[in-house]
């Protein structure tokens, strides 16, 4: 789009009631603001609003609209597609947005949409409370919770957003609305699930739940000749778990840089230590291990165990799906596909949900996925960006490898920039007819559309 006039002098003059920054490029501070967690995404905004309030947050959506350029949201600038930042358009940017109230009588937390998961994690354990959250703690609540926000807690406790009590929201016409299950029901339904493509969520009211501070968690690590195994094993240890027990597996280098292949678990457990304890054995004995660090933690730390794994700046591109079983066949594709990995940071990964994630009714929030089951992540990741072509077709092929055992449904988070039209629709399932119609109803121009999009009727 071309601007209605020059993005200096709207920016000069929009500056004058505008509490956060206003950046354009050349400023102290643009370079830093512009860049997301994904390497590969090198984007450069006409306009970077780095807000402190939910005022600027409207201020800047009706600047955007005046000047005629599209918009782009970011909370922890995590989603892999880049969806968080846009060439030559405006970054609406909530990072400096970061104030958490908890109310440990309510057992409810309040935060804004800028604040991470480390961030809100150490604020409410200081009370023994927690709410289901990612499982890297640098991401950014609001992302991972309007898509899903699968995590740690999600078979005791459901997904994020299954606890949320209330979202704020900045609308496309640059109004502040509060959405609860009373106030706007059927816009709260959307957000949960249908992402960005309603607004910009400024704050969000969780629900709260006593865990820890100390929790059982760790991960388990065997030799890659052992995959087979410890993957049948990992199939069968999850038919029957306890809603406070988590496992996931993963296909993944060794942290030592050496490039070592390996099969591991990491798993945890929000119950009692004893109960913790009691759980972990067969997984700890199983093998035997080259590598076992499950024990008691504390729960930021179970949130931060795997930050190392994912920093900022490397380069990223991920395949995702969900699988109708984990039969044989799948684990002997994934293991001969992970053997041709390219790079030391590369992983297949297997997130199982169970328990109360999927004891929810499919058309109760905009999140369908709701049967027992995996969610498979192909997660290409490295630092050499001479290596970005061999490490995007080896993610590819994988995917394409791992079709035949897909499931029909795809989570909206973890979908890349160069999905097929119909992965959309397919992360919504049943939900999304209607979900267009919300769209129509409160986004009928699509100004929110730097997202999965869902796009409105007619």
């Amino acid at each position: 789009m071309t601007a209605v006039r020059p993005v200096a002098a709207a920016a000069a003059e929009h500056g004058k009631t505008f509490s956060g920054q206003l950046l354009e490029p050349g400023s102290a501070g643009y370079e830093d603001a512009r860049k997301v967690h994904n390497g590969l995404v090198d984007k450069r905004p006409a306009l970077i609003a780095r807000c402190a309030n939910a005022t600027d947050v409207a201020n800047a959506v009706k600047l955007t609209q005046r000047l005629g350029l599209e918009a782009a949201v970011r909370g922890g600038g995590h989603n892999v597609a880049g969806r968080a930042t846009i060439d030559g358009g405006v970054m609406i940017d909530l990072a400096p947005m970061k104030e958490i109230r908890v109310e440990p009588e309510k057992r409810r937390v309040h935060a804004q949409g800028g604040v991470t998961w480390a961030e809100l994690n150490r604020e409410t354990q200081r009370h023994g409370l927690a709410v289901t959250g990612g499982v890297v703690s640098s991401t950014g609540i609001a992302g991972l919770t309007l898509g899903g926000g699968m995590g740690w807690l999600m078979g005791k406790h459901g997904l994020a957003l299954d606890n949320l009590c209330s979202v704020e929201l900045v609308t496309a016409e640059g109004r502040i609305i509060r959405t609860s299950r009373d106030e706007e029901p059927d816009l709260f339904w959307a957000v949960r699930g249908g992402g960005g493509n309603f607004g910009v969520a400024t704050s969000f009211e969780y629900q709260l739940h006593p865990v820890g501070p100390q929790i059982t968690a760790g991960l388990v690590a065997h030799p890659f000749e052992r995959a087979r195994d410890v993957l049948r094993f990992y199939r069968d240890s999850t038919v029957s778990l306890a809603d406070e027990h988590m496992l996931f597996a993963t296909l993944v280098h060794a942290p030592d840089g050496s490039g070592m292949k390996l099969a591991a678990m990491v798993t945890s457990h929000c119950g009692s230590l004893a109960n913790g304890e009691t759980a972990m054995q067969p997984i700890k004995q199983f093998g035997p291990p080259v590598m076992d660090t499950v024990g008691p933690m504390s729960y930021c730390d179970l949130n931060g165990m795997l930050d190392g794994g994912y920093p900022k700046g490397a380069f990223n591109y991920w395949k995702s799906t969900f699988l109708r079983q984990l039969s044989d066949d799948a684990i002997d594709t994934m293991i001969a596909c992970f053997a041709r990995c390219p790079s030391p940071m590369g992983q297949l990964l297997i997130e199982h949900m169970h328990g109360a994630a999927a004891r929810m009714g499919v058309q109760e929030t905009a999140f369908p996925h709701r049967a027992e089951g995996y969610n498979f992540l192909v997660l290409s990741q490295w630092q050499d960006s001479a290596m970005t072509e061999r490490c995007i077709a080896w993610a590819r092929e994988t995917y394409r490898q791992m079709e035949p055992f897909a499931a029909s449904g795809r989570y909206v988070n973890n979908l890349d920039n160069d999905e097929p039209g119909d992965a959309v629709p397919a992360a919504y399932g049943p939900n999304y007819q209607r979900l267009r119609q919300l769209k129509t109803k409160y986004d009928p121009k699509n100004f929110f559309h730097m997202n999965q999009n869902i796009r409105p009727m007619g």
